[in-house]
């Protein structure tokens, strides 16, 4: 009978069991190695079985034969030997397996057990990380974060063929597209925003980005079907860092009412509102605050904070239709030893398309332009601040641009997309009736103007 491996405080005798079976399998089946590439080398709970699994993958990469003899000479070159447990534990996990066939159901089972195992081991950590010092909470709560973060499977990709996801494909075609309405015609028109987008909104600072954005957290979250407003979408998380939550309200409610924005931050002047506008106030309070639109006014919000905020919502309400942060470079984004600023955003705007494709929302992320940009009759990718990943990772690009032009006394603002993933590039101009903090459609130019410029529609 096989020898007992002697346990860890966190395995069972099932477990041992279990990695025995395969390490058996794989002696008497080569082959069956392709069948459990999702088994990682830190599933096994004993470290000889560890170290035979090791050695199994590196002699299977290499096209070299996996026996007795080829596992013990690596060991042997690793003056190892001892750590095996002898040559003849070889012989006794092939004897044991009770078949090769059911290799797949016992590494199942030594996957299972090792993320209990895991788990068990990160409240030990977690305990650690608890009693150690930092400069501040962020940073504890960052600490914990990547401790959770470690227990997670590394999956294997695997290779399919066309047969073997026939019903997935077609399940995907009958299935309607996850898109959302922004409320703006012409982008949704063109094209709606598709849950999983990292969308970067950019521009140089007053040209409007806060109120840009926050007509379409409005516009996602107060979806107007058949005359009637639905929330169906999901919520709207937004994270201000500039602005308190009442700075925000006051530009919501001007957009949705038409209240003079100087009014609100003023409140209402010397007289006071009048009771047209109070009741116009009273009344988009009310509708607003049956939506799911949240706010948190905190400066230099991390990434790490966004995302336990998102799984929290995502398990409370279900569904989350946008994140929205303003704006990216004033995070708080620490560099790691070696790393330099750019490197560090574009960690973070990674981590902001992973959360966007996972929990299936529209991230979008406020930027500044370079001043640089400002001697160019349009913007470029390149002038995005620490633009690095910013424009590889980016779904969408959006460029918020004036260049002096007015029309009917209002500025004309071009809404410049230099990026848009399987939809393409466009552009568009609006009148920005700041006084409402309200973007409208401009009128459209006649084709052609007099420098032979490309005109905006």
């Amino acid at each position: 009978m096989l020898a007992m491996t002697q346990t860890s405080s966190y395995s069972s005798i099932e477990e041992i069991y279990a990695e025995q079976s395969v390490l058996g399998a794989i002696l008497l089946d080569q082959t069956k190695l392709d069948d459990i590439r999702f088994l990682e080398v830190r599933d096994f709970s004993q470290e000889r079985h560890r170290l035979i699994y090791e050695v199994m993958h590196y002699l299977d990469e290499n096209d070299k034969i996996v026996d007795f003899v080829t596992i013990t000479e690596r060991f042997q070159m690793r003056k190892r030997l001892d750590d095996l447990g002898g040559v003849s534990y070889l012989s006794e996990l092939a004897s044991a397996c009770p078949s090769s066939e059911n290799i797949k159901h016992y590494a199942e089972i030594v996957r299972s057990r090792a993320h209990r195992r895991r788990g068990l081991e990160l409240a030990e950590n977690i305990k650690e990380v608890a009693n150690a010092e930092y400069e501040n909470d962020e940073d504890y709560f960052s600490a914990v974060e990547e401790l959770f973060d470690g227990i997670r499977p590394q999956d294997a990709n695997e290779m399919r063929s066309f047969a073997q996801t026939r019903d997935k494909y077609f399940k995907h075609l009958n299935s309607k597209a996850e898109k959302i309405l922004t409320g703006d015609k012409k982008v949704d028109s063109w094209a709606q925003a598709w849950r999983g987008w990292l969308w970067i909104l950019a521009g140089r600072p007053s040209v409007g980005k806060t109120a840009r954005a926050l007509q379409y957290a409005y516009g996602m979250v107060a979806q107007e079907r058949d005359g009637k407003i639905h929330a169906d979408a999901g919520c709207v998380l937004i994270w201000s860092q500039e602005m308190d939550e009442n700075e925000l309200k006051d530009r919501i409610v001007s957009n949705i009412t038409g209240v003079n924005y100087n009014r609100l931050i003023n409140k209402g002047f010397e007289d006071g509102f009048t009771p047209g506008e109070r009741k116009r106030i009273d009344e988009a309070y009310c509708n607003v605050e049956k939506l799911p639109l949240y706010i948190c006014d905190s400066s230099g919000v991390t990434i790490d904070e966004i995302r336990a905020t998102v799984r929290r919502f995502k398990k409370k309400h279900g569904k989350i239709a946008a994140v929205i942060v303003d704006y990216l470079q004033i995070m708080n984004i620490p560099t790691r030893k070696g790393e330099r600023q750019d490197q560090a955003i574009g960690r973070v705007t990674k981590t902001a398309k992973q959360l966007a494709r996972t929990y299936k929302f529209v991230f979008i992320m406020l930027s500044q332009l370079s001043r640089k940009s400002e001697d160019r009759d349009e913007p470029k990718m390149s002038d995005l601040k620490e633009s690095g990943a910013i424009e590889q990772d980016a779904d969408v690009i959006e460029f918020l641009w004036t260049n002096g032009e007015s029309e009917q006394g209002q500025t004309v603002v071009q809404s410049i997309f230099a990026k848009g993933r399987n939809v393409g590039v466009n552009r568009f101009r609006y009148l920005f009736k700041w006084w409402e903090q309200k973007y409208v459609e401009a009128p459209e130019k006649a084709s052609g103007d007099k420098n032979g410029k490309r005109n905006y529609k």
